[in-house]
């Protein structure tokens, strides 16, 4: 097996022809408009260099540099997306830095001209349970794709995601698996607050790369444990970034107790800075944890399940493949304002479905992002509205009907 332990020099960052950072650029800014009166529910807007987002925001997953089944034209037409996330982990192995850092960055490479939040690549390493060693230097993991070792460390990964070039960019931290006891919560939290101490240290040791402001953001951590969360949110509030990051959350834990450590991160990190509550989830999630203060997200559920033949719609979830839509000719979705949800029938997307036609994967996950991206655009005008609170509780009973 072929053994590759990859570290970069701090000369390696400044090598590629590609303008740095200059003094006059502004770092991200987050403008509170409103928070609603019946809960913590808050509309804001974030300034990046690469364009404005309204929050709060659903994200959608760009693992490899690109969102699943979906174009960047119809993420921006059908989709409206107004962020996206790409994937360290992934993209490190390929393309390769090599081949992001000649394009001039993902931006570059993909040809999104919006923002861009990359992860750490953190959850990917520790995904790999088998193949990984963890130390205080980092961690050594093994390629999914060719079985080849190598170290992420948190310089590395600040160097990694300085040449990826994202306008967001994750510290690197462990994230503990469900059900992980005080001790290994504890043990794993203060390591990730060291890692950050040294991700820090790095990224602002470091310039931007490709003339516009990176900006880095902490990860709170500490399993299902109100006294670490609270350590870990004032340890990362102390760092003063431009934004903060909540992890460690929907990884097998009951739904309740999600909720109970998403408020409680929320009423313990500053209020004036966004906060991105990582990896949830399904559409009441993501309503039930907007009414508590958190004006970011992402997940892989819309476009995952999509392409499994679940959707999720203005009046309910759905399953295209069950029989009951064989002679549906009526729209996907006539409540959403997407025009492949109102183009297309239900019964010729069983149908693409059941045929195993790639066009049906595209129309499904468009559909769902699509509709993600409708419900924070509404809940963000009941925020403005001041009427948040009453229309969550009648919202999420009908997205929670199977229909």
């Amino acid at each position: 097996m072929k053994e590759i332990i990859t570290q970069f020099s701090a000369s390696s960052r400044h090598t590629s022809g590609y303008p740095v950072s200059c003094a006059g650029m502004a770092a991200l800014e987050f403008r509170l408009e409103n928070t609603d009166p019946g809960s913590a529910a808050r509309a804001g807007t974030i300034t990046t260099d690469h364009g404005t987002i309204q929050t709060p925001i659903f994200m959608p997953v760009g693992t490899a540099g690109s969102v699943k089944a979906v174009t960047q034209q119809q993420l921006v037409s059908d989709v409206k997306a107004q962020i996206i996330l790409g994937n360290t982990y992934h993209l490190y192995l390929r393309p390769g830095l090599e081949v992001l850092e000649r394009a001039g960055g993902l931006h570059r490479f993909n040809g999104w001209a919006k923002p861009i939040l990359t992860d750490s690549g953190g959850y990917q390493v520790f995904s790999l349970a088998g193949t990984r060693i963890i130390r205080e230097e980092g961690v050594t993991f093994q390629s999914h794709i060719d079985g080849s070792r190598h170290l992420f460390s948190p310089e590395n990964v600040m160097d990694i995601q300085r040449i990826i070039g994202g306008d967001i960019i994750m510290a690197f931290d462990e994230c503990p698996p469900g059900g992980s006891d005080y001790t290994y919560a504890r043990t794993s939290m203060e390591l990730t607050h060291r890692w950050l101490d040294r991700c820090w240290e790095r990224f602002h040791n470091t310039p931007d790369k490709y003339g516009y402001t990176q900006n880095l953001f902490p990860i709170v951590q500490g399993g299902t444990f109100k006294d670490l969360r609270k350590a870990s949110c004032e340890y990362v509030a102390a760092k003063n970034a431009t934004g903060n990051a909540i992890g460690g959350l929907s990884v097998g834990e009951p739904e309740p107790v999600m909720y109970e450590i998403c408020d409680w991160c929320c009423q313990h990190l500053p209020a004036e800075k966004p906060r991105y509550l990582m990896g949830v989830g399904t559409p009441w999630n993501i309503l039930e944890c907007i009414g508590m203060g958190v004006d970011m997200f992402d997940c892989v559920m819309p476009t995952r399940n999509g392409r499994n033949a679940m959707l999720f719609t203005t009046r309910g979830v759905l399953n295209i493949d069950n029989k009951k839509w064989e002679f549906d000719y009526s729209p996907i979705d006539e409540g959403l304002d997407c025009e492949v949800s109102q183009f297309y029938s239900k019964a010729y997307l069983r149908h693409l479905m059941k045929a195993k036609e790639f066009l049906g994967l595209t129309i499904a996950s468009i559909h769902n992002l699509a509709f993600y991206l409708w419900l924070v655009r509404q809940a963000r005008e009941h925020i403005l509205q001041g009427d948040f609170a009453g229309w969550k509780t009648e919202m999420i009973e009908r997205l929670r009907t199977k229909l």
